[in-house]
């Protein structure tokens, strides 16, 4: 393609399909927007369609926000298209599989030309012209092909920019940035240190080697049409999590926050530690609203999920829409060469790792317990007169087990509900399912963990065959006990008599006597780490047996951290993150024998969602007028 042919190309690819800004927003000014709101709709929707922007308006229209001048924030990326961003695309899904979210997967594949910036919304069009005036002048002078090298640390993979490329780019984020600053009264700062395009960000140094394999699978001379794309974000929220609305949730009371399925919701970690459990407050992307809403009803979202792409540059250059040959360029990794037609695909490299993998732990929170449901004054609610224990509700459990001293005592150590009674023994119809085996059982000894654990084993048909070893050790911490003591806990014989596969002759590695009220984090941390590597000393390595704990929130992070050689979280952290598992969350780790060390993979099922379900009066409800 000659050169007169490229720059047409890129001239025309370019042209915007939709109205000019002003035409856009004399449209909006007509259906009677004030200007300034109109105008930070079409900022908000990236200025492509005046449906776009009406849309946005009209599901603000409650937003507390709308007057605010608060602007956009915008950055300017050079993103990949075509087979190279198909094989980064396979990247960032396969090393999430396998090692987990990292900070690289918050954003698309990228190369930052000028890191984010405020612009006044009836100046972003400048922005616009000045893209598209700096691509035609940098449309010769772009690279047939970027150079990229492969880069690893203890915390950082990417591909860097060779320097002959990484100048003319660094070229072009200067001359994009002054002409925007001039032009749109705006600070933008172009990026002048080594351009990048990162693979994974702040991992755990354990997994440097399993991601190494999957980067070298990529090969960076793949066909490649490069873009510069100019996004926006609202920078209110640039330090919340996102959130991602599974389902439609309709609020109860006025406090609570109205949701669709795929809604976006933004949430500061910060702000919920006095929430309800199994509740967040955030604020909808959609609306502008906040409220209060189910956690279970969401998952975490990537950062970039709400961002908005405005305006885009496309380099067509000639030598690019040639078919590579056989002569693929060499990844260089901190200065090793490596030939991606020579390197192990993805596939491999998995089987590999499968190839080794041995025992299994998973571990398991308790199910729906009836305190969660009813409060802590459940049982005041289901004992007569004279103490006899009735079922005021459904969803109480028909009886209570026999146990020797009062009943008074199941509020500190409170059964589960039968909802919590269904999710476990669906739990183990799945874990069936899926053929896990499972040869060890371990519960704390609070008594909806023994059930969680009885039934997980009745859905898996092996409450014959295998039997609850209860380890006080794996009782949560113990700082979290309203009481501010141990709870009196049925004693094994009592559990036994009562009907749960109890291993009797199974002696603790800590014994009752031994939890300390309100441990300090470090003595309940200390405690969770021998435990775990007691239990795993108990049971015999060959095969590939799982073994189940059943335990708190809390023991997700507290025994499963320690296995896989991580440190523990800050105790700030670490209750945050204690807060957001739900009933029957669970982790699954699984042992690389040959390289003498466990990893965490993505448990064998999936966990169960479901709405809430309020009491219902009928007198109330339909009688009344």
């Amino acid at each position: 393609m000659a050169v007169a042919e490229t720059q047409l190309y890129a001239k025309v690819s370019n042209k915007r399909r939709s109205k000019s800004a002003s035409a856009l927003l004399e449209s909006l000014l007509a259906k009677g927007f004030p200007a300034h709101i109109a105008q930070k709709a079409l900022a908000a929707t990236g200025q492509k369609t005046t449906e776009d922007a009406a849309k946005w308006l009209h599901s603000h229209c409650n937003d507390p926000s709308l007057d605010d001048p608060i602007p956009q924030e915008y950055a300017l990326y050079l993103c990949p298209t075509g087979h190279l961003h198909n094989h980064l695309q396979e990247f960032w899904k396969e090393s999430k599989r396998q090692c987990g979210k990292n900070r690289a997967h918050e954003v698309f594949p990228h190369i930052t030309l000028c890191d984010f910036f405020t612009c006044e919304d009836q100046k972003v069009e400048l922005l616009y012209d000045t893209l598209k005036r700096v691509g035609d002048n940098f449309s010769q002078s772009f690279p047939p092909f970027i150079s990229l090298s492969l880069h690893s640390s203890t915390s950082y993979l990417g591909f860097f920019v060779g320097d002959s490329h990484a100048n003319i780019l660094k070229d072009f984020a200067l001359a994009f940035s002054s002409e925007a600053s001039a032009l749109a009264d705006c600070h933008v700062k172009p990026c002048l240190k080594q351009l990048h395009l990162t693979l994974a960000h702040k991992f755990y140094p354990h997994h440097q080697k399993t991601l190494e394999q999957l980067a070298k699978c990529i090969n960076p001379g793949e066909t490649c049409q490069w873009v510069a794309a100019l996004y926006s974000r609202d920078m209110r929220f640039v330090h919340y999590q996102t959130l991602r609305a599974l389902f439609q949730y309709k609020p109860q009371n006025i406090d609570e926050l109205m949701i669709n399925t795929g809604d976006f919701v933004y949430v500061d970690p910060t702000q919920q530690s006095d929430v309800s459990e199994g509740w967040v407050i955030g604020t909808s992307h959609r609306t502008g609203c906040r409220g209060f809403l189910p956690e279970n009803y969401t998952e975490r979202a990537n950062e970039s999920d709400t961002w908005v792409k405005h305006r885009e540059y496309v380099f067509v250059t000639a030598s690019r829409l040639l078919t590579q040959t056989e002569n693929e360029p060499n990844v260089k990794l901190n200065g090793g060469v490596h030939n991606p037609s020579m390197s192990r695909s993805v596939t491999n490299v998995l089987s590999l790792q499968n190839a080794a993998l041995r025992r299994g732990v998973l571990v398991m929170r308790h199910g729906e317990r009836v305190d969660q449901v009813f409060g802590k004054s459940w049982l005041q609610q289901c004992l007569t007169a004279d103490g006899k224990y009735y079922r005021a509700d459904l969803n109480f459990p028909s009886t209570l087990p026999k146990r020797k001293d009062s009943v008074k005592h199941f509020e500190c150590d409170p059964p589960l509900s039968c909802c919590g009674i269904f999710q476990s023994k669906l739990i183990g119809e799945a874990l069936l399912d899926q053929e896990v085996a499972v040869s060890y059982v371990y519960s704390s000894p609070a008594l909806r963990c023994v059930q969680t654990a009885q039934h997980v084993l009745q859905g898996l048909k092996l409450d014959q065959k295998v039997k609850i070893r209860v380890e006080p050790g794996l009782f949560e911490w113990t700082k979290w006990e309203a009481s501010r003591v141990i709870p009196n806990f049925m004693t094994v014989t009592e559990l036994a008599e009562a009907s749960y596969k109890i291993d009797t002759s199974y002696r603790g590695n800590f014994p009752l006597s031994s939890l300390v009220p309100s441990e300090s984090y470090e003595e309940y941390i200390s405690r969770s780490s021998a435990v775990i590597k007691q239990i795993i000393t108990a049971c015999p390595s060959k095969g590939k047996g799982v073994i189940l704990i059943v335990g708190h929130g809390s023991s997700l992070a507290s025994f499963t951290r320690p296995l896989i050689g991580l440190p523990a979280r800050d105790s700030s952290d670490f209750a945050q993150a204690v807060r957001k598992i739900p009933s029957l969350g669970m982790c699954f780790c699984e042992e690389i024998k040959e390289e003498n060390k466990w990893q965490m993979v993505n448990p064998p099922v999936k966990t169960l969602t479901h709405g809430a379900n309020a009491a219902f009066n009928w007198r109330n409800g339909i009688m009344e007028d």
